[in-house]
């Protein structure tokens, strides 16, 4: 999980550079398996980040990305302090997805 603070009234060009960059994961981040975005609730610029890698390699495929180094490039200047990464060790997942016939 990322938490990522924008500067005040900044969440708006945070979440745009954010989804221009989720649209980007497909073709140059096969390793990453999810990209959430969570809005937090308590803080009006604050955005959290939940990734899922298919493997170790994939984390460092990411911050190799060109579309990651522009991302970070953008957010610098968005940004009110630096990302705090809280690494997790999933445990167990249950996704309960019924595609509509």
């Amino acid at each position: 999980m990322v938490r990522l603070l924008a500067q005040p009234g900044g969440r708006p060009a945070l979440l745009d550079a954010l989804h221009r960059y989720a649209d980007a994961l497909a073709d140059a981040e096969p390793q990453t398996e999810a990209f959430v975005m969570c809005l937090d609730p308590q803080e009006a610029n604050a955005v959290w980040l939940f990734e899922w890698f298919a493997s170790p390699d994939g984390q460092d495929q990411h911050r190799a990305s060109q579309p990651f180094a522009e991302l970070v490039s953008e957010l610098s200047g968005i940004l009110a302090e630096e990302p705090q990464a809280l690494p997790l060790e999933p445990l167990r997942m249950h996704i309960n997805y019924r595609p509509e016939p």
